[in-house]
């Protein structure tokens, strides 16, 4: 009981900061995720048993020139980057392939593109048509939210075919498709409040957030299956890492990003 008590009160502070932090201002916004950024990068670097600095001052560089240049081929090109890596994760993780670390370079390269790429497009998300839509952000959390505690409650009530037990024993299909659904729901709602895009739009969304960010986080379990770890960090009670709790949304970010800027 105080296990989950911890739980619900530390998930409450993260989704109370998370959504001050979007709607005081964008810059507000920036800071909380590129600190979120640097504790994810701190978080799999331990994972993944490297020390390489260079992550550190490789991702506020990167950040920094993706921001004053989002109408640039520059974003075209770490996106495209970014989506290549994430299906060769996505292939991995459905081939059941270990994901080698040959050497330090190797691991570098895995943290640019699994974590500061996606983090990057995490912050880009709330700007569309050179403005920042504070609540485009706020729905599509609510997007994740709903589809992440739906899952967990129709798997853990209903649940009698596991998704993926090699990786995550307690995740179900049922689960899968129980937060797709409300997923669908949680776009039909917003659909009617947030008028940034149409109801089809919303709803394609919800499907990407939801099945897109279902596998990020079967990739992140994969990634602490390898290391032999439980969570990634111990930031958050009850939770572990900030990267055990952005790894839906941190892999969902480019995809979403993607269908927004370049397909509606």
């Amino acid at each position: 009981m105080r296990n989950l008590l911890r739980r619900i009160f530390s998930g409450i502070v993260y989704i109370l900061i998370f959504v001050s932090s979007i709607l005081f201002s964008q810059e507000s916004y920036i800071v909380l995720i590129t600190i979120f950024g640097f504790l994810a990068i701190w978080e799999f670097s331990k994972m993944i048993k490297t020390k390489n600095y260079a992550a550190y001052v490789f991702f506020p560089f990167v950040l920094f020139l993706m921001i004053k240049r989002q109408e640039s081929f520059i974003i075209t090109g770490i996106l495209a980057i970014t989506i290549l890596s994430s299906l060769s994760l996505i292939y991995q993780l459905f081939t059941e392939k270990a994901v080698k670390f040959t050497n330090d370079r190797f691991k570098l390269g895995t943290t640019i593109r699994y974590i500061i790429f996606s983090m990057c497009f995490l912050i880009l998300l709330p700007f569309h048509n050179n403005s920042f839509h504070p609540y485009l952000m706020i729905s599509i959390l609510c997007i994740i939210w709903v589809n992440d505690s739906f899952a967990f409650l129709i798997g853990k009530n209903f649940g009698k075919n596991k998704l993926f037990p090699s990786v995550s024993p307690k995740k179900t299909i049922e689960g899968l498709f129980g937060g797709l659904i409300f997923s669908l729901l949680a776009g039909l709602v917003i659909s009617k409040f947030n008028l940034d895009f149409s109801l089809l739009n919303w709803l394609i969304i919800a499907v990407i957030v939801s099945l897109v960010g279902t596998i990020g986080d079967l990739v992140e379990s994969k990634f602490k299956r390898q290391a032999n770890i439980k969570d990634s960090g111990n930031i958050m009670p009850g939770h572990g890492g900030i990267l055990d709790r952005l790894d839906s949304l941190l892999f969902a970010a480019p995809f979403v990003y993607l269908y927004i800027n370049f397909i509606i």
